[in-house]
């Protein structure tokens, strides 16, 4: 109670004179917001591979409209989950964004007032943050209200080299799972026992917890029905943005979810390979911090015990999901409010031989979407091709607020409606080493710094596994994808067209056909 003290009394301070919210005059949805990390579309129960247990979000997903081919367009630098929060925030595309995100960490804070969040609050919205924030510009200048904003994750915490020799053992013929556990630093992994006093969550160190033991999703949720609770007692609508940290690592979820999953027990993602045959060109391999979080070459063992925690994670997270969805119910906001849920991007988590999100197969690019409430049909399945950034627009129309011309991505609400097509295509990018586009049932891929192409037949190969760029009897294909992606290059400004390849290594490459 006492922890809650400060926000009722501010909300008791802004809404004395306002009207109980059972006689709101403003007709407006609600925008409740839930943003996960790291978050596969592969990682949801009812949408993925059938082993993960997310009850709270598979009955969400049901109760709306899904939109099961929703990309994030890529990222400028490693920290993917930056570039996607700027490109929300902002409604800019990829490199549009980057030369914001630029300015603003300059001091440049003209563009602000176009943000997400200020130009909900000039529409009439009360706006409320939690979480991983990420953005250039402060969250504290953007809502009304915050609480426990957290930055991305700086490099000193992780400690490198205590998880490289734990990731050495994980060879076949090497100790047992628990015998590897146990050379995890404190804090890390996970507790040995209930009452292993060696293991402090309160290390700030290891990322998982908040000060005070409190693990960090909880502390979200917590915010969350926090939040729900003073917004009933406001008569204006309400945008919400809470956003974990969950099941970015370092994955630390509390043993009974842990239990959960079995590492033995996990089968191997059938696109499991030991190395990327091009991982160092396209700017992964030794050295990404993502990608040293398991042993080279990559081992089923490793894949096994990263699935296991991050499973157990998200199970964690969709407990949590639970207690907020209950809180909107109870505070009789649930009828009048949009709930959005998605993700920054996916996490390959042994697919391909990768475990980060730093390229542009589906298991990294591809995001969970779903929105439920007033105008978004129950049981509804949307195929088109969107952005998860289309999120932002969609929500400023339910608001009837002003789109700016800034604004490059666009609403779903005539999507969902079955009024307008999905995109024609979809523009993908990491940095300067590897582009793609998806088209139809297509997806090319193009790294200049090889250089080499790839071709996926997506209907025939969802898991992205035979390359055909180097088979004669797809060589139109190849041409008029090329073609594609060239026209979306130019008009997002990426700077980096196809060119023809240009050494018989190149070629010869291609043909290793995965």
């Amino acid at each position: 109670m006492l922890r809650a003290l400060p926000l009722l009394l501010l909300t008791l301070l802004c809404t004395c004179d306002r009207a109980p919210r059972g006689e709101r005059p403003d007709p407006r949805p609600n925008v409740l917001f839930l943003f996960t990390d790291d978050h596969a579309r592969f990682g949801v129960g009812a949408l993925g591979d059938g082993l993960v247990r997310t009850p709270h979000l598979d009955s969400l997903i049901a109760a709306g409209t899904l939109f099961t081919h929703a990309y994030n367009m890529g990222a400028w630098q490693p920290a993917v989950c930056l570039a996607s929060r700027a490109m929300l925030n902002t409604g800019r595309s990829v490199w549009r964004a980057a030369e914001l995100d630029r300015r603003t960490w300059a001091g440049d804070t003209t563009a602000m007032a176009d943000n997400w969040a200020p130009l909900l609050r000039r529409a009439g919205y009360g706006t409320y943050f939690s979480g991983k924030w990420h953005v250039a510009a402060p969250a504290s200048a953007q809502f009304e209200v915050t609480r426990h904003v957290r930055p991305g994750m700086p490099n000193d915490n992780y400690p490198f080299p205590a998880m490289r020799a734990l990731f050495a053992r994980h060879a076949p013929g090497r100790p047992p799972l628990d015998s590897v556990r146990a050379l995890f630093p404190p804090g890390y992994d996970r507790p040995r026992s209930e009452d292993d006093a060696s293991w402090s969550p309160t290390d700030v160190r290891y990322g998982g917890f908040w000060a005070g033991g409190r693990h960090w999703t909880e502390v979200v949720a917590d915010d969350g029905v926090d939040f729900l609770t003073a917004a009933a007692a406001d008569d204006r609508p309400f945008f919400m943005y809470l956003a974990f940290n969950a099941p970015h690592d370092p994955r630390q979820a509390p043993r009974r979810y842990q239990e959960m999953y079995p590492p033995a027990e996990l089968p191997v993602p059938a696109s499991f390979r030991a190395r990327y045959p091009y991982e160092e060109a396209i700017g992964l391999g030794p050295g990404m911090r993502d990608e040293d979080l398991a042993p080279y070459p990559r081992t089923e063992l490793a894949v096994r015990t990263h699935t296991s925690e991050y499973y157990a994670a998200i199970s964690h997270l969709d407990d949590q999901v639970g207690r907020i969805l209950d809180a909107l119910h109870a505070t009789g906001q649930a009828e009048n409010t949009v709930v959005i849920f998605t993700a920054d991007h996916g996490l390959a988590v042994g697919r391909h031989g990768l475990f980060g999100k730093q390229n542009l197969y589906d298991h990294s690019v591809r995001v969970p979407l779903s929105l439920t409430g007033p105008g978004f049909a129950a049981g509804r399945t949307v195929g088109a091709d969107v952005y998860l950034q289309d999120v932002m627009p969609t929500t400023l129309e339910l608001a009837g607020a002003p789109v700016p011309d800034s604004v490059e991505f666009r609403s779903l609400l005539p999507v969902a409606a079955g009024s307008a097509p999905g995109l024609s295509a979809v523009y993908l990018a990491y940095t300067d080493r590897q582009r793609g586009v998806r088209r139809g049932n297509f997806k090319y891929l193009w790294y200049p710094d090889v250089p080499t192409e790839r071709l996926y037949d997506l209907a025939a190969d969802p898991e992205e596994t035979n390359d055909l760029a180097a088979d004669p009897a797809y060589a139109e294909r190849l041409r008029e994808l090329r073609k594609t992606f060239n026209e979306l290059e130019r008009t997002y400004g990426g700077g980096l067209p196809f060119e023809e390849l240009t050494t018989p290594r190149a070629r010869a490459d291609q043909q290793m056909g995965y």
